[in-house]
């Protein structure tokens, strides 16, 4: 049959050509074998049932990392579906979105959830992966597949598989069920080893194990306020009658492309309206606004449109930015990498922010400085200002919600409004579409065509972000008097070719290339929609360009650092 060389770390093996990735960690008694679940040929992401047929470079994904984590929870999900419709033969399953450390899910048709049937959910689970049931890739042509899916009750994917631009699919078979999760799977359900299900109403939490500790699930955080945002977003989708990209795709087809984005626009302002009110109605108390949100959610253009609405109602704020408050960069504090951390609130002069914030509100006059990111110090410049009664000031960036900021300040002097892209818009009933893809999309198109940043770079910069939010926004949303979701349902659709140019011509060599094909695979299933009708006013401009608003004097962090 012949031989191969494989290298696995440093180690290099001389092996039967065919042998199975799984095999080889096997054979080789790799350390820490069992938190694998997929391997990386030649930089490729494939599964461990995968044959070697040429001399390569074998690299373990484990559940540390990113790429490891989604295949054990794709994984995850198939055996709750499978489960689901073993014990309600006709229900359906929908997976919404993630939710306090796991994937908030809904079971649809004849049945009402309780506590105990997610309890015997959870015990049909456990059945099925005790008996090491194997995942069975098989690929379908279209017509099969969609004859298929007919047969398993998923009208939903036959619908999708329309805007597949290929002629076959990657289906996978467990059981009586077969299905596609979009991407790679473990190679059997006893690699399934952590799991758990929580009941919530009027869903559950599929919860899983949290990458810091792979031997342990994820912290359940409750969150209600963003539960509600997400519900309320649910809700909408089923008005307009856009749950998942078909039925966009049929809507732009039809030609009403500009109604649902007069639609999702009016949506937004009718939103910042009542927020606007609402402090309007507080004006004898509320001095301070406090934006925060994570990257790319759409801050810098929101904080422009709530101050139109706050103008209407005879209100006349002022814009701060918080990034002119950093430490000289000599004193920014380092993270665990020994790099300055931008993201950290330590490295904000806390003390000169709340020291003037408190001035202006006691109706005195202070100079704001001026952060030179070229030289890494403030300046200042001569800028002075004194704001009055009827002048809330308003103060966007990540930190916001975060007492530390303002502590001089007393909490009933402040609102706080925290805002993120919480995708609502799934592929289809099993495969949701991740809020942080959506944000890292807007990034990148933004960072391109805008700053002149190289796609390679915003991705280089991601994970630094994603940590920065985990650690400084997250465990502060819960604190905000309201919550704004800026994803709009049809931005994919516009994003898209904006995009999908760069991720094309990607090098196949490249380390970021599986992340890339990933976003370049789902992003094929959507028609195209061109930006003619998006208002200059829509948070959307600010990633794709031809905005209505000025800076206001607002300067950003990443502006000055891309």
């Amino acid at each position: 049959m012949g031989l191969i060389n494989v290298r696995l770390d440093e180690d290099h093996f001389t092996l039967k050509k065919g042998i199975r990735a799984k095999d080889v960690l096997r054979q080789v008694a790799y350390e820490d074998s069992d938190d694998i679940v997929a391997v990386k040929v030649n930089k490729h992401i494939r599964e461990l049932d995968y044959c070697l047929l040429e001399d390569c470079v074998l690299e373990p994904i484990n559940l540390r990392q990113k790429d490891g984590q989604r295949i054990y929870i794709r994984s995850l999900v198939f055996v709750l579906i499978r489960a689901c419709r073993d014990l309600f033969p006709g229900i359906r399953v929908s997976v919404e979105h993630s939710f306090a450390g796991g994937l908030y899910c809904e079971l649809h048709g004849d049945i009402t959830l309780t506590p105990r049937l997610v309890d015997r959910i959870e015990d049909r689970m456990r059945e099925i992966i005790k008996a090491d049931e194997p995942f069975e890739k098989v690929d379908t042509p279209i017509k099969e597949a969609n004859e298929i899916f007919k047969l398993m009750g998923f009208d939903d994917k036959i619908d999708i598989l329309k805007y597949r631009p290929e002629d076959t699919i990657s289906l996978y078979k467990c059981g009586p069920m077969t299905d596609y999760l979009y991407g790679y799977m473990v190679p059997s359900t006893a690699y399934l080893k952590s799991f758990g299900l929580k009941f919530y109403l009027p869903g559950l939490v599929l919860r899983y194990p949290s990458r810091e500790n792979p031997k342990e699930l994820a912290p359940f955080i409750d969150s209600p306020k963003l539960f509600t945002v997400f519900r309320r977003s649910e809700k909408f989708a089923k008005i307009i009658k856009i749950e998942n990209v078909a039925d966009l795709n049929q809507r732009i087809e039809r030609g009403e492309g500009g109604d649902i984005i007069r639609i999702c626009e009016a949506q937004h302002e009718k939103q910042l309206a009542f927020i606007a009110d609402q402090i309007a109605d507080q004006r004898d108390r509320i001095r301070l606004v406090l934006i925060a949100g994570p990257s790319s959610s759409g801050k810098t253009t929101f904080a422009q449109r709530l101050r139109v609405q706050m103008i209407i109602n005879g209100l006349n704020p002022v814009p701060i930015s918080m990034d002119n408050y950093y430490l000289d960069r000599v004193d920014i504090p380092l993270d665990e990498r020994g790099e300055k951390d931008l993201e950290s609130i330590d490295a904000l002069d806390l003390e000169l922010f709340n020291e003037q914030m408190t001035k202006l509100i006691q109706g005195r006059s202070v100079e704001i400085p001026h952060y030179n990111f070229s030289t890494g110090k403030k300046e200042y410049l001569g800028q002075k200002i004194k704001v009055n009664q009827d002048q809330p000031i308003i103060v966007e960036g990540i930190h916001g919600l975060n007492e530390k900021l303002t502590e001089m300040i007393p909490r009933e002097n402040k609102y706080e409004i925290y805002i993120s892209a919480l995708t609502q818009l799934n592929i289809d009933n099993h495969n949701r579409i991740p809020t942080t893809d959506t944000r890292l999309i807007r990034r990148m198109v933004r960072d391109y065509h805008f700053r002149g940043t190289p796609i390679e770079k915003t991705l280089e910069m991601w994970p630094s972000v994603r940590r920065g939010e985990e650690k400084y926004i997250f465990p502060y949303q819960e604190a905000a008097d309201v919550m704004f979701n800026s994803a709009l349902v049809y931005e994919l659709a516009v994003l898209k070719p904006y995009i999908l140019s760069l991720l094309e011509s990607y090098p196949l060599d490249n380390k970021y290339f599986n992340e890339v094909n990933r976003l370049r695979k789902f992003l094929q299933y959507f028609i195209d929609l061109k930006p003619d009708d998006i208002p200059n006013t829509s948070l959307l401009r600010e990633f794709i360009g031809g905005s209505g608003f000025s800076s206001h004097g607002i300067l950003k962090k990443d502006d000055m650092l891309s």
